[in-house]
């Protein structure tokens, strides 16, 4: 971990503008799913669970970004 927050805040922005496009991926996702039931297409089920699984790996990642930020102007 650096000393200084600038490389790791403008690191953590980067990560949250990918957030911001994941949650809008899901979201898209789901209202084109509205209408179908879970299994009806498998290629279909498969592609939301994987972009589910994205989405909630890059949360935590992009979580662990912000805390960085956090613990290094507290430091």
């Amino acid at each position: 971990m650096s000393e200084d927050p600038a490389p790791a805040l403008k690191k953590f922005l980067s990560d949250f503008v990918v957030e911001i496009a994941l949650v809008v991926a899901v979201a898209v996702y789901l209202i084109m799913a509205k209408g179908q039931a879970v299994g009806e297409s498998l290629s279909f089920t498969v592609v939301g669970a994987a972009l589910m699984v994205l989405a909630t790996y890059w949360t935590l990642h992009t979580a662990r970004k912000g805390l960085e930020v956090i613990a290094l102007r507290l430091h």
